[in-house]
């Protein structure tokens, strides 16, 4: 007679050959996108790629670095990913479970009185002691389809961490530049103020000596309560930031890695090469997190197909029994099962046919998805290259026209004090100096934002 040990490890052994499923072949979807990105000048291709550019070489500044380690550290929503990597990682084990046989020991006792109408009053009992497994023969990879369906959803869920991780590099990075700026524009406002403050207390002097107009102290004042409010203004708005800062690190940052000025900043951001393929977003972590989904909604199809064919289970167990307690190990009370099974789906009113439907439904969604992803992230590039060509000649101009906003107002100052211009005009020189040193400042802010912004659309930030 043949074991049915022996049954038993031939079926394992024909299920594991088999070891096909009946998921359609994958094949990536072509980039709904031009092939790269058109250059702004003589900008040549290169190898250099963010996502190969670990944050702590591309962010220069010491103080900077330690932000982001204290947020990588802190943050409650690189938290909440890691954990959400767990869960995935312990569903993907669940569901790999199935792969292999079930093994369970079990023990009991069956009592039962028969009554004295059936051949006299007595109880049988009946002890066992059995160890059994059981285990799905996967021969048309329905399992199979069902853990690398979990697989994929895991690996979604890595990308979405590392996705998030890049996130919170270029937030926090942007966060700090934003507040070495609201530094510059507070100091800025209160020099003003203080130079405004003197030229009314000199023009109220003249106008109690009767050498300035009511019109002229009014309009100093004016200047001066102008240049009070924005020093206000940017108090309340460098609270803000830091504040801001703070809520991204997990923690307040401390008053020794904060930038002091922006311009000192400024050379602690590189700067990426351009004229990079478009097949470099590809390595997006959020590409890469749709492409998963695609792919796993991709093996849930060959699980549907896979609920057409029959689902061959075995069941088996080795043990004793024996009407009494302590004879229940001895010899010849062994005992054995063996129950193969099969399952055939004969009627499911359309059940099976709706559910492969669905599945391939899904499928075309998650292409929706993958494509939708790869265009967003390519208009995200598109746009910071956009900026980036700008940005320079923005930067020259406005460095430019505060020098010109300076030398004007050195003219201005002397042909007031010469009593050739009247003191409007050496207000009106006032104002232009100080807008064009604030847009200096707000463009020097877009310049290192973009740098960061082109650093984190291009995938960098997650090493």
């Amino acid at each position: 007679m043949i074991s049915p040990l022996r049954v038993l490890t031939a079926a394992l052994m024909a299920a594991f050959a088999a070891g096909c499923t009946l998921a359609p072949r994958y094949e990536r979807p072509a980039l709904p996108v031009p092939s790269a990105w058109e250059a702004s000048g003589n900008e040549a291709a290169t190898d250099t790629v963010a996502s190969d550019l670990p944050w702590r070489d591309y962010f220069a500044d010491t103080r900077l670095r330690a932000i982001i380690e204290l947020a990588l550290t802190n943050s409650r929503d690189l938290r909440i990913a890691a954990l959400n990597i767990e869960r995935a990682r312990a569903m993907y084990r669940i569901q790999r479970a199935d792969l292999v046989p079930s093994v369970d020991a079990a023990g009991g006792q069956n009592a039962q009185r028969v009554p004295e109408s059936l051949g006299g009053a007595y109880i049988n009992r009946q002890f066992s002691a059995t160890v059994g497994a059981s285990w799905e023969l996967d021969f048309f990879g329905r399992v199979r389809s069902l853990n690398n369906q979990a697989v994929e959803a895991y690996l979604a869920t890595e990308e979405a961490r590392r996705s998030a991780q890049i996130s919170l590099v270029a937030e926090i990075a942007n966060a700090w530049l934003a507040l070495a700026a609201d530094r510059e524009l507070l100091e800025l406002a209160r020099r003003t103020f203080d130079t405004q403050q003197k030229s009314v207390e000199l023009i109220r002097k003249s106008f109690t000596a009767g050498a300035a107009s009511a019109l002229d102290l009014a309009q100093a004042r004016t200047a001066m309560e102008r240049a009070r409010a924005d020093t206000a203004r940017y108090t309340a708005q460098l609270a803000r930031t830091r504040n801001a800062l703070a809520l991204l690190v997990g923690t307040p940052v401390p008053e020794s890695l904060q930038a002091e000025t922006l311009a000192g900043a400024l050379s602690t951001v590189a700067d990426l090469p351009a004229g990079i393929p478009s097949e470099v977003l590809t390595r997006r972590p959020d590409v890469l997190q749709a492409e998963h989904m695609l792919r796993a909604a991709n093996a849930n199809i060959g699980a549907a197909r896979a609920a057409f064919f029959p689902r061959i289970s075995l069941t088996a167990g080795f043990g004793t029994a024996s009407t009494t307690l302590n004879e229940l190990f001895d010899s010849g009370t062994r005992l054995w099962t063996f129950a193969p099974q099969i399952t055939l789906p004969i009627f499911h009113a359309g059940a099976l046919r709706a559910s492969l439907d669905r599945a391939k439904i899904e499928r075309d969604i998650q292409i929706a998805q993958y494509e939708k992803t790869i265009q967003s992230a390519f208009r995200e590039v598109a746009d910071a290259l956009a900026d980036r060509a700008t940005l320079a000649e923005q930067l020259d101009a406005r460095s430019e026209l505060v020098n010109a906003a300076n030398e004007s107002y050195r003219l201005s100052e002397a042909r007031y004090r010469g009593g050739l211009d009247s003191h409007l005009v050496l207000l009106d020189a006032q104002r232009s100096q100080y807008g064009a040193e604030q847009e200096l400042i707000a463009t020097r802010l877009s310049e290192a934002s973009n740098r960061v912004m082109l650093y984190k659309v291009l995938g960098g930030g997650w090493k």
